[in-house]
């Protein structure tokens, strides 16, 4: 017959009643208005639905298709999330250095 590990029943009775406590103080401060006042009809209407005003940047990016060599995109990719990003700025550290060598090609 195999060996069944026995575990101490003590440290999640401990969180329950940690947790229990937490929520029927929770119960309490709600029915007393403490912390539900946010949420009255008054200032449910208050707060408009979408982005704060301000949190958007001015200048927003254009969603583009672009095709990639599969080593620039596992290269880029395999930095992890924000590579998108990344190939944004080694796109403009381009323009930089090569700019003055555009405009006198046009």
């Amino acid at each position: 017959m195999p060996k069944t590990k026995t575990t101490n029943p003590e440290p999640v009775d401990r969180e329950m009643r940690e947790f229990e406590a937490a929520l029927l103080r929770s119960v309490d401060q709600a029915k007393k208005g403490v912390i539900a006042a946010s949420h009255t009809p008054s200032a449910i209407q208050a707060r408009r639905a979408g982005r704060p005003v301000g949190s958007t940047k001015p200048a927003r990016k254009v969603p583009t298709t672009i095709r990639l060599s599969p080593e620039v995109s596992s290269a880029f990719r395999a930095t992890g999330d924000g590579w998108q990003t990344r190939i944004d700025a080694a796109l403009k550290d381009w323009l930089r250095t090569h700019s003055a060598s555009l405009d006198a090609g046009l």
